[in-house]
């Protein structure tokens, strides 16, 4: 019983970590470069406005941080439960 408690605390950790990852990719790659464009054409970053940045370069840097968080927590979520690789 109490590995499938375990089993459960793990996979619920991991989805909640997913679904925190799909949300901030989604509001930055959506709602700040599509969305929110209007908004942020006022502000200047690089010679650019802020919402042309988001939708060209700011999402992709997003998801690219969002990648290494994932694979940091992971690795400490793993350790955590036991299942990490040596």
């Amino acid at each position: 019983m109490s590995d499938n408690s375990s089993n459960n605390a793990y996979w619920s950790a991991n989805v909640r970590i997913i679904l925190i990852s799909l949300v901030i990719w989604a509001l930055v790659s959506f709602g700040f470069g599509i969305l929110l464009r209007p908004m942020l054409s006022g502000i200047a970053v690089g010679g650019t406005d802020l919402g042309f940045w988001f939708a060209q370069q700011g999402s992709i840097l997003v998801f690219l941080a969002l990648i290494f968080f994932y694979a940091i927590r992971m690795n400490k979520l793993d350790r955590e439960h036991g299942v990490d690789e040596e």
